[in-house]
């Protein structure tokens, strides 16, 4: 455990260094923000009558969104591991005296923690001041905002128990991009990242509540919005650890299967 908990600290003091990067992604992520917003907002005046969700608290859902973008992103990727995995050099990562899962769980963990860190309160900071009705508002009450605090976390450890699958893909497909691209697609759209998940058809909604992704970043938003109330958001947090539990297991079960048909060339 403590050469996990070592690994995490160090890349995220090394994620913390790139703050150009990070300014620069906070100004796009503004941009796709109110393009969002004036989407949705031109839509909710001239289509819908009695909307699944209300404007304003799609606003703070799409607010959210962008400031916790590496937190629910599976496009985010660490392409050491890839090169790792493609170029053979997977057998210096078999010499370390602790466990690949969890060794590289931690890497992908920190590197998102620390993305997130830059780039989060500057956006929340000024979509608190936005004028009226594109700003941010507080949750609630102190309950819903602790639910959402927890499910944001438990949203963020099993999206990375989901990406981990991404890598695990790569050692049979030895394609990065394309595994990307699959895992992208799908688990961002039923995450609702594309459309959100209380506009969808109703038989879409049904498949999205059967799989994981809208547990990462569809559900703790309307937390925080209140559009889920708290005695369903309690259910969601156990339903999140449940997947967690499952996913992780899989995880390493597929990760180990993997490695046993490793070939290393070069003696």
């Amino acid at each position: 455990m403590k050469a996990y908990v070592s690994v995490l600290k160090l890349r995220l003091l090394n994620g913390m260094q790139y703050r150009a990067a990070a300014l620069a992604g906070v100004a796009t992520q503004f941009f796709w923000g109110f393009m969002y917003i004036m989407i949705f907002e031109a839509f909710y005046l001239n289509t819908i009558e009695s909307p699944p969700i209300a404007l304003k608290e799609l606003i703070i859902y799409i607010w959210l969104q962008q400031a916790f973008l590496a937190f629910i992103a599976l496009w985010f990727r660490d392409n050491e591991l890839f090169d790792l995995i493609t170029t053979g050099n997977i057998a210096y990562e078999l010499c370390r005296p602790c466990g690949i899962y969890g060794f590289w769980y931690a890497k992908l963990l920190a590197q998102r923690l620390s993305s997130a860190f830059l780039r989060s309160f500057p956006i929340l900071l000024v979509a608190f001041f936005l004028p009226q009705p594109y700003n941010m508002t507080l949750p609630p009450n102190v309950l819903t905002f602790v639910l959402f605090l927890t499910s944001l976390i438990f949203g963020l450890l099993l999206l990375v128990s989901i990406s981990m699958f991404i890598y695990i893909s790569v050692f049979v497909t030895m394609s990065p991009v394309g595994s990307l691209l699959l895992f992208g697609v799908i688990g961002e759209f039923f995450a609702g990242l594309i459309i959100p998940i209380p506009l969808m058809p109703s038989w879409l909604q049904n498949i999205a509540y059967l799989l994981p992704f809208r547990l990462t970043a569809d559900f703790p938003f309307r937390v925080y919005s209140g559009h889920i109330h708290q005695n369903e958001a309690i259910a969601g947090i156990i339903s999140q650890f449940g997947w967690l539990v499952i996913l992780v297991l899989l995880g390493k079960f597929a990760f180990h299967k993997a490695l046993q048909k490793v070939v290393v060339q070069g003696g």
